[in-house]
């Protein structure tokens, strides 16, 4: 262990170290100090979109470092969502992608002089662990781009690409993986990502759960931008609520009506609502709404650091299935998510006890359901 020691306090230490296998025997258990073993893995976590994904990755940042804390985290994000990766202080890179930008004009020369680029920033550093969450063709591409052949004793962790197995994941890609691991589908997103994450690096992480929402917290990591300076008019400190009614598919849609009652029985309470969008069928939709409900609040179109910013001082967010949402709940603010077409059970809010969500497949909640929500959140703040 002495050698170990003196290894790493050189000049001409790596950022991982090997030994032969009777040297490593000879020296003790291995399981007495196995961090001595990683002083500065190199770690790649592969999780591109949506922003509600990569919401529900965060979490394996600080299990991570939890049990490695010199280790060195980069990310692979699509580039319209690499702000919010960035927003962790431990991560050490974001790398972004194009992929959808890519897609859409791959016979373009820009586009092949923008992949060159992505592949020289990504293959900058030599990965020890590549960790797909993500589990589809387009995440495995990175994957087979970032990886780069090492050969040496490994006292604990397998080097390589770390995914899921056939039966974990939505695409077949177990075959570009050099090893697999199995993750039960009827866990939530977050329990899946960490669940991934604890047997690769062969540590446990068991976090309470069931149908009640009875969470033990979560610390998803995030530090809080600069507040936006483009507002329409300064928000009242700590007495404004955020509605997020806008999402990318219809079914999630929750009726105008609906937000238009709840805006106003808000509104009652002294709140002011703010509504964001993010394209013009949407920025409609706000402005529809601010009609309706007094002294509301349409925004220009602020980017993710500027949503994240104005959703942490909020005293209420209420949103439908939405990554906004799911990183307002992330941020410890009050929070009803409310769920139209998709499963809570499975990628709802998760690991805040501040927060709830509602519905489900063909099961939008209630004004009155969301309204009670609304009082229990803001009363546990």
């Amino acid at each position: 262990m002495l050698r170990i020691l003196w290894l790493l306090s050189h000049e001409h230490a790596v950022q991982t170290f090997s030994v032969p296998l009777d040297e490593a025997i000879a020296m003790g258990s291995l399981e007495d100090d196995p961090l001595v073993f990683y002083p500065m893995l190199r770690i790649l976590l592969v999780k591109t979109s949506s922003l509600g994904d990569i919401v529900h990755n965060l979490p394996v940042v600080n299990d991570i470092l939890t049990h490695f804390p010199d280790a060195k985290i980069d990310w692979v994000v699509e580039g319209s969502f690499a702000a919010l990766p960035a927003l962790h202080p431990r991560i050490h890179r974001v790398i972004p992608i194009a992929i959808r930008q890519w897609r859409r004009n791959f016979f373009s020369l820009s586009t092949w002089r923008a992949i060159r680029q992505f592949v020289s920033l990504l293959r900058q550093t030599s990965y020890d662990i590549i960790i797909d969450s993500q589990g589809l063709f387009k995440s495995a591409l990175v994957d087979t781009l970032a990886k780069k052949n090492r050969q040496f004793f490994d006292p604990v962790l397998q080097r390589g690409i770390h995914g899921l197995d056939r039966l974990s994941s939505r695409e077949p890609m177990g075959f570009i993986y050099d090893h697999l691991y199995s993750v039960s589908w009827s866990l939530p997103a977050v329990v899946r990502n960490r669940s991934l994450c604890a047997q690769v690096f062969h540590y446990e992480t068991v976090p309470r759960w069931n149908d009640t929402q009875a969470q033990e917290p979560i610390d998803y990591g995030l530090s809080i931008p600069p507040w936006p300076v483009n507002l329409l008019r300064p928000l009242p400190e700590e007495n404004y609520c955020v509605l997020l009614h806008a999402t990318s598919a219809d079914s999630k849609l929750w009726p105008e009506h609906y937000w238009v009652d709840l805006g106003q029985q808000l509104r009652t309470q002294g709140l002011t609502c703010v509504l964001p969008w993010g394209n013009e069928h949407e920025k409609q939709r706000s402005l529809r709404l601010q009609s309706a409900i007094a002294d509301s609040i349409v925004p220009p179109q602020w980017d993710l650091n500027a949503l994240t910013s104005v959703l942490s001082g909020a005293r209420l967010v209420v949103g439908v299935d939405t990554g906004l949402t799911h990183l307002a709940a992330a941020l410890k603010v009050p929070t009803v998510g409310i769920f139209c077409a998709t499963d809570p059970k499975a990628t709802g809010i998760f690991g805040c006890p501040r927060s709830m969500h509602l519905g489900g497949i063909g099961k939008p909640p209630i004004l009155e359901a969301v309204w009670k929500a609304s009082q229990h959140c803001m009363s546990l703040a």
